[in-house]
């Protein structure tokens, strides 16, 4: 039997978002603690007024009687604090575990904000690991412990199932979580050496305890539509788990295939290596390009060696190519808007190097210089801020009048409806969350573009790299993903914010998308 803690999100549609949390969030944080020494090192460590400490005795029942006569909906969120037997060979002393789940061996409750809660811990300079944890009802001996950890438990404990379990019972919808200190391997011999270690963390902890409490709320999670993949990423990914099946491991990938650290670390697992430059590929082997795109110097090169090449350019970014390709065989000097260093740009670059000069800001523009005014053409990187690329275009028109644009526009479908959904929810959220690798342009660009709406912003990889500092007093919460970040980084978001309260999910979707790009014949 699985239970959740706290009740599970909902999803709603809606034309507007009405604030489903108090006016303002319940104040404190209420800490069960078993034993005397271990209630007192939390009660040193607790720095807000309106926290307190109960002892709670040790042992499930004890324990349980305690937790029912307590008053947890006075407080915002409850911490079960203590120590623990470590069942993990890579846990000492002093670690702390953040229980994913707690189990008494027949009931099961999961706590979706343990990943949140660890990551704080770790930010704080403390070793926190996420896991399960089990309650027993005696001392965990060798055997047992074993047993257990063969299981998937990362520590032992003898209250935080029954503390859980009367929580769901009287207060339902509570944000609860659970740190456990390991002052040993298994309640053995190192017990007492541990102790000190276990409790000098639980003292440590429990500031960040509080600041996981003062994040605790019931909020709206407004999702912008649409988000994560565009068409470009999904054939890039398909391209290379199609190189996978078809040709066996490896399949060398320049760069990564697109800019998120997950989907590399995917892909790495299945057996894609990814490298830098040619020069780490040997001879004749499969080697895909990265949905950025690459130089003719570098197809030359991959050409001269032999290797079996199959290209994953996004179309968008071939197209732009060939502006650049067929501006130069005009006569035409090639003003590229873009980032420099992006691998998208250096691509482009590469086309035409002895015509193109990169402009990156509207005042690089006073001091380009080209030999015939009237020959000067303009290409965009695809992933830029529209606003952005606006002004520098702006810039441009107005110093060379004549100047020639692209047939049409550059920048992506992927990044324009992004940037259009991301600000539907900017305004009406109180805080923006953008999942995606910090070199991702389009996902870099979200963050900006909310910034500039005056709605703050955070660009994260997963739910582990949230600030729970952010979420102090956010009531709705905007959450997208740029082009490159994979769905279900989305969901984990959510996931992990449930469990700081009752989480209701509301999509504003702009548009739908419906491109699609065909597999080049080496994977179809």
């Amino acid at each position: 039997m699985t239970e959740t803690i706290p009740q599970p999100r909902t999803h709603v549609a809606a034309d507007r978002i009405e604030d489903t949390a108090p006016e303002s969030a319940k104040p404190g944080l209420l800490v069960f603690a078993p034993l005397r020494i271990e209630a007192n090192a939390v009660r040193r460590g607790l720095t807000r007024p309106g926290s307190q400490v109960l002892r709670t005795g040790m042992g499930g029942t004890r324990a349980k009687r305690s937790a029912v006569k307590s008053q947890p909906h006075s407080f915002g969120a409850t911490v079960v604090m203590g120590t623990a037997a470590g069942l993990s060979d890579d846990l000492s002393p002093g670690d702390l575990v953040v229980a994913t789940e707690v189990s008494d061996g027949e009931t099961t409750v999961a706590l979706p904000g343990a990943a949140l809660l660890a990551a704080e811990l770790r930010r704080a300079g403390l070793n926190a690991r996420a896991g399960r944890l089990v309650t027993v009802g005696k001392l965990v001996r060798s055997a047992e412990r074993v047993r257990l950890a063969s299981d998937g438990y990362l520590a032992a404990d003898m209250e935080s199932a029954a503390l859980v379990a009367a929580l769901a019972g009287t207060a339902a919808g509570h944000p609860v979580a659970v740190i456990r200190a390991v002052s040993d391997a298994g309640f053995g011999p190192g017990m007492v050496s541990g102790g000190m270690a276990a409790l000098r963390s639980l003292r440590l902890a429990a500031p960040v305890a509080e600041k996981w409490a003062a994040a605790c709320r019931q909020r709206t999670v407004l999702l912008a539509g649409p988000r994560s993949f565009c068409a470009g990423v999904e054939r890039a990914i398909e391209i290379v788990e199609r190189a996978l099946e078809l040709r066996g491991a490896p399949v060398y990938v320049r760069k990564q295939i697109v800019h998120n650290t997950r989907v590399v670390s995917d892909l790495e697992q299945r057996g894609a290596v990814f490298v830098d430059e040619l020069d780490e590929v040997p001879d004749g082997a499969t080697v895909v390009f990265s949905a950025h795109g690459v130089s003719p110097a570098v197809r030359t090169d991959a050409s001269g060696r032999g290797l079996s090449v199959i290209d994953a350019t996004c179309p968008l970014v071939s197209k732009v190519h060939a502006e650049a390709r067929r501006f130069a065989r005009e006569g035409y000097t090639v003003a590229l808007i873009g980032h420099a260093g992006h691998e998208e740009v250096e691509g482009t670059l590469g086309e035409a190097p002895d015509s193109t000069v990169l402009v990156q800001t509207a005042q690089d523009v006073a001091s380009l210089d080209v030999a015939d005014p009237s020959k000067l053409a303009f290409l965009m990187q695809t992933t830029l801020a529209i606003d952005e690329a606006a002004d520098v275009a702006g810039a441009l028109r107005d110093k060379f009048p004549q100047m020639r644009a692209p047939g049409s526009d550059d920048i992506c479908y992927a990044t324009t409806n992004r940037q259009a959904a991301v600000r539907a929810v900017a305004a009406e959220a109180d805080l923006v969350l953008v999942a995606g690798s910090a070199n991702s342009s389009n996902s870099v660009r979200l963050v900006e573009r909310s910034q500039r709406d005056g709605t703050p912003a955070h660009l994260i990889d997963g739910a582990t790299d949230i600030d729970l500092a952010w979420l102090s007093g956010v009531s709705v919460v905007g959450l997208t993903a740029g082009a490159s970040a994979p769905p279900a980084v989305v969901s984990e978001i959510i996931d992990a914010l449930s469990g700081l309260g009752t989480v209701t999910v509301t999509e504003r979707v702009t548009t739908t998308e419906s491109v699609q790009f065909g597999l080049p014949r080496e994977v179809r």
